[in-house]
């Protein structure tokens, strides 16, 4: 009796059971569990061709996950194998990246259209088997059928404002076929940095490729080290990952940028510029001025270089930046203006899209087509151009109208240097709020394409800008987990109604990346804030995983397990600090968010804005001006909103006859990423709310030395309604950043006393 105890405990101890709810990401298309299992264990034989990678990569992973070494053999057997299969196709439009995975009883079948598909079933599988050292492991038994929506599915990654290496680059490449995304977009030069090796043009990386100091801290704190920086990637090293992604069904996009973002290959080789130099690689992140000039040389240079880059990269699109293009240095340069007039151009917008519609034709010539930013729509769009839409979802309608191929991945939704969490637990980022669960709401088909434009939209993707993000270990933190949320989105299984399912799917993959080593956010466990209007003041909402899980203080004090448990939406009507914090089993599992209040006559009032914000910074939509949280400015997040090109016109109704005597509003300057302050700030009162009375104007001279916190003070004086126009400093003057485009205007909390 003790024997057979001790051998059934054993038996447990050995056998692993694959949980009963499949946590695949992406989501597959149709999904069939059935009574049984197959079960995994040392004996098992994976049938396939011997030399297949597939079948190599699937048995370098399972080894990876299980322990077990299965061998491969391309002997047919009907008992205890793994099967991969390509099916013959019976039509000439059969879809490369469908597959069906059946678990049998004694058979795992995998069988798609090409070793695209096979290798995505492959990922799904490798998703259903635990990563435990076990000697046999049971696998339900179930029959999935999948295929993805979109065929672009992408990320991206500069490696121009701070380098990585190649087995980084490498291991990026894993991450992205673990989520089966097929398109990788490598952003390989720019003011910062000139990345890959052109052999006609050895100062591009001699060069090019390194600076004397960079920023450090935020873009509004102007500091800066003084020490050299830089690298590039040879051409082997380049071929190297060319093939490696190839492999893994991934096709990497290179991106060389023009005719802005020039400055580290003016640096090189001035004599392509306005002026002729002499330049310095940038050593400050934002727009900077010194561009390509559009002369014959020039051309010359880029389509030498653009040879290179094409025989390089087997890609169908080449993406050749075009955004962020001051006119600045086309004004004033007589090879310009001549080139204007010799083109009957207009002005340098169509100068601009003169640039890119020659460059395309170079690129036609060798047989691929051009993508870019949807700057590249400004002054014409080139004949056979993609554009890529990042500043908003207009550019891809636009686009897409125009029957041009668009991928979409605009700020609001798809710029992972944003941040994920609190900024106030975060580390430094470019700005934003975009976390899990808005990146899994995108839908990359706006609702205003029909049918038939719709059919223009290749698909999405993220990217992942590095102004701020320096180490292989920031580039993950800043890519997981949204990465799985995108994934879903752009597979095309995502439901936004159902974000709770996909977010118990999204934890179990915790463990894989623990497993793995990748090191990520666990921002979805912190406990999220929203504020709704209230008559006395503002109703505090909390959210988590769990909100039984919730603690929190009013007092400014750390929650602990004993602190007030959460239980639904409590009302703040005076000035006070409260914090919050997830607890799991007594144990704290989130950073603590500390949200201060300030409580003034205009707190949780009805306002109504004349000109919306920007998708990518209108979070909270107008209430945001009036919801008792003044937004951090170097952190310009969830709290601010950003209005481009818009003046901010606000009517806040107090509901009853007021008498007050200050009004405060705050406004953000960061030049660099072209936020202005306004022009000027009007202050008005009224009792009906139609015939408004003009209390104070402050002009941009006093709001620059009251450095954006705008107070005015006047007599007592009896109102309902207070209007506050702050005026947008309108198109950017020459010599500032981003000269000749629109500015932002940035505002927060307006507190009436």
């Amino acid at each position: 009796m003790k024997y057979k105890i001790l051998t059934l405990l054993l038996l447990i101890s050995t056998i692993s059971i694959a949980q009963q709810n499949l946590n695949i990401i992406p989501k597959p298309n149709s999904v069939e569990i059935k009574k049984g299992h197959f079960v995994l264990n040392k004996e098992t034989v994976i049938v396939a061709d011997e030399n297949s990678f597939e079948a190599i990569f699937l048995k370098e992973s399972i080894k990876s996950q299980t322990g077990l070494e299965l061998k491969i053999t391309n002997k047919f057997t009907n008992k205890n194998v793994i099967q991969l299969g390509i099916k013959i196709p019976d039509t000439t439009n059969f879809d490369r990246e469908y597959y069906n995975l059946n678990i049998w009883k004694s058979k795992i079948h995998i069988s798609a259209f090409s070793n695209k598909g096979v290798f995505y079933g492959i990922q799904t599988l490798l998703q259903m088997i635990p990563y435990s050292k076990s000697g046999e492991i049971r696998l339900n038994k179930v029959s999935i059928s999948d295929q993805p929506k979109f065929q672009w599915r992408g990320i991206h990654l500069d490696v121009s404002r701070h380098f990585f290496p190649k087995d980084f680059i490498k291991k990026y490449i894993d991450y992205l076929a673990m989520y089966k995304m097929n398109t990788f977009h490598w952003h390989l030069t720019d003011d910062q940095g000139w990345r890959i090796e052109i052999k006609k043009y050895p100062k591009l990386t001699e060069v090019g490729a390194w600076r004397n100091g960079s920023m450090i801290g935020h873009y509004t704190d102007q500091t800066f080290d003084n020490i050299r920086y830089g690298g590039f990637y040879t051409q082997e090293e380049i071929k190297e990952i060319v093939a490696y992604a190839k492999e893994r069904h991934i096709t990497i996009v290179p991106e060389i940028e023009m005719p802005g973002h020039a400055l580290a290959a003016l640096a090189s080789y001035p004599e392509f510029s306005c002026t002729g130099g002499p330049f310095e690689v940038g050593k400050t992140w934002g727009v900077l001025e010194d561009v390509f000039c559009p002369k014959y040389e020039t051309f010359t240079f880029l389509e030498n270089i653009l040879t290179e880059v094409i025989a390089l990269f087997p890609s169908e699109y080449i993406h050749i930046g075009g955004d962020e293009c001051p006119k600045v240095r086309w004004k004033s340069c007589p090879h310009c203006q001549k080139r204007i007039k010799d083109e009957n151009l207009k002005d340098e917008h169509e100068l601009q899209s003169y640039f890119m519609q020659r460059i395309e034709k170079f690129v036609n010539s060798k047989g691929r087509k051009i993508i870019g930013w949807d700057e590249i729509l400004e002054g014409g769009l080139a004949l056979n151009a993609a554009v890529m839409s990042w500043r908003g979802t207009e550019g891809g309608i636009a686009a897409a109208k125009q029957k041009h191929f668009v991928v979409m991945s605009p700020g609001s939704h798809c710029y992972f240097d944003h941040y994920q969490g609190e900024p106030k637990n975060e580390p430094i980022a470019f700005g934003g709020y975009t976390n899990v669960e808005k990146v899994y709401s995108f839908n990359p088909i706006p609702k205003e394409l029909s049918a038939e434009e719709s059919k223009y939209i290749l698909g999405a993707q993220a990217n992942v800008w590095t102004e701020y993000i320096n180490t292989p270990q920031h580039v993950e933190y800043m890519l997981f987990p949204r990465i799985a949320a995108l994934s879903e989105v752009i597979w095309g299984t995502s439901n936004s109604k159902e974000y709770k399912e996909f977010e118990k799917r999204l934890i179990s993959h915790f463990e894989i990346y623990d497993k793995k080593g990748i090191n990520y956010s666990k921002a979805i466990f912190e406990v999220t804030s929203k504020v709704q209007p209230d008559e006395n003041g503002v109703a505090f909402e909390l959210k988590s995983v769990n909100p039984n899980g919730i603690k929190y203080t009013t007092d400014g004090s750390e929650p602990n397990w004993n602190s007030i448990s959460y239980e639904k939406p409590f009302l703040v009507t005076k000035n006070q600090t409260i914090k919050a914090a997830y607890f799991e089993n007594g144990k704290v599992k989130s950073a603590t968010i500390e949200q201060p209040f300030f409580i003034t006559k205009s707190t949780g009032k009805k306002i109504e804005l004349a000109h919306q914000p920007h998708e990518n910074y209108g979070i909270g939509g107008s209430f945001t001006l009036v919801d008792g949280m003044k937004g951090n400015p170097s952190k310009f997040g969830r709290d601010w909103l950003g209005f481009w090109g818009k003046d901010m016109n606000a009517t806040i109704d107090l509901g009853k006859t007021e008498t007050i005597s200050k009004i405060s509003i705050n406004t953000l300057l960061s030049e660099g990423s072209w936020i202005y302050h306004p022009k000027e700030i009007q202050f008005l009162v009224s009792n009906d709310g139609v015939n408004f009375q003009s209390i104070q104007i402050i002009s941009q001279k006093e709001i620059e030395l009251k450095k954006g916190k705008v107070v005015v003070e006047f007599p007592k004086t009896k109102a309902k309604f207070i209007k506050i126009v702050a005026k947008n400093n309108g198109i950017i003057v020459d010599g500032k950043p981003g000269a000749g485009s629109n500015s932002w205007l940035f505002v927060d909390e307006i507190s009436v006393e």
